[in-house]
């Protein structure tokens, strides 16, 4: 590696976002466990506060499984408006350094400052200043990755959480992924790690004793993904104005479904969802995936892809309802539906591979 043309990558990520904005906005939270989602017993945890994930409450959990593992859990409605908010604050101060920003999600992104707006040669002084100017005027707290890719990056910004920051350097970086246990991994779920610990790779040193063709052989494309991080080499470029790959909505429903009509019900305000976040950014999309989860927890989807872009709300619905139908009939009740559109674009979009097409 050339360590001349090292870029300078950041990730920043913010500590319990959601929790952490209610407590900053209700000071009878603070210091309680905290989880952003519905307290009903078919609710799911959307985020929790420090305080309760000592608890083991983690985003995702069942909220009936939350309250098992924190009795004193406090249950507060999310209030995606006042984080979306919160997240421009955030972003504009981010631009304050640099223009190349990849958002990952609210409360998420990889800035790259090899070159600053600046003038400061130093990352770690860079992420120092984004963080402090982050509490000032947010009052809330920013964990900090610094490395020369996304990859490492993602990694350190875990290291010191929450209110920390952690530096990879170049010479760092092989010994740093050589002793990760393979599910520390950013992008690697238990899943994988598990098939990967069955063939006796444990570690990221052990990961790196692999060929390219046997870890292709076994994970396909991934495979050559792993053989590079493997040796911390991630050469992704941070992309600014990163287009979404899709929209969804989901809801999980106090009882269960089961019948089509409160299929078809339930999942109108999905659909609704889906289509007036069309609306607002002039996005469109091809492919229309159905998402299901039964009582029992077993999840399945259901896909169609049409030949061009849905036109409008009437056409997703006739669309989701078609793909409704294949699931007929209920082999059990149903717990959630979603419903998300991918192969996105925007008309104009279209329109240009049409126009270049012709030219």
């Amino acid at each position: 590696m050339d360590f001349a043309e090292t870029r300078k990558i950041i990730h920043l990520d913010m500590d319990a976002f959601y929790a952490s904005v209610e407590q900053r906005d209700n000071p009878v939270l603070r210091g309680k466990p905290v989880a952003v989602g519905g307290a009903r017993q078919r609710g799911v945890v959307a985020a929790a506060s420090y305080e309760a994930r000592q608890f083991g409450v983690r985003s995702a959990m069942s909220s009936a499984v939350a309250v098992r593992k924190c009795p004193g859990l406090v249950f507060v409605k999310p209030r995606f408006e006042v984080y979306k908010e919160v997240s421009r604050q955030i972003r504009s101060i981010f631009a304050e350094y640099t223009p190349l920003i990849e958002p990952l999600s609210l409360d998420e992104a990889y800035l790259d400052v090899t070159e600053n707006l600046r003038g400061l040669g130093s990352a770690t002084r860079i992420a120092e200043a984004i963080r402090a100017e982050i509490l000032q005027k947010t009052q809330l707290t920013a964990s900090a990755g610094i490395s020369y890719n996304k990859f490492l990056a993602k990694l350190a910004s875990d290291y010191r959480k929450p209110n920390g920051q952690f530096v990879i350097r170049p010479s760092q970086g092989l010994a740093f992924v050589a002793g990760l246990a393979v599910g520390q991994f950013h992008g690697i779920g238990p899943a994988t790690a598990a098939r990967l610990n069955g063939l006796g790779i444990f570690t990221g040193l052990d990961l790196r004793q692999q060929t390219e063709a046997f870890l292709r052989q076994h994970f396909g494309k991934a495979g050559s993904h792993y053989y590079h991080i493997a040796r911390a080499q991630d050469n992704r470029p941070v992309v600014p104005d990163r287009l979404r790959k899709s929209i969804g909505s989901e809801t999980t429903f106090e009882q269960d479904l089961l019948t089509h009509e409160q299929l078809v019900t339930g999942l109108q305000p999905c659909l609704e969802a889906v289509w007036s976040h069309c609306q607002r950014t002039g996005l469109r999309g091809r492919t229309v995936t159905l998402k299901v989860k039964y009582t029992d927890f077993q999840q399945i989807t259901r896909s169609r892809t049409l030949l061009g872009l849905l036109p409008n709300l009437e056409t997703m619905q006739q669309v989701a309802h078609a793909l409704l139908t294949t699931l007929l009939p209920l082999p059990k009740g149903v717990r959630l539906l979603g419903v998300s559109l991918s192969s996105l674009e925007t008309p104009e979009d279209t329109l240009g591979k049409q126009l270049a097409f012709l030219l």
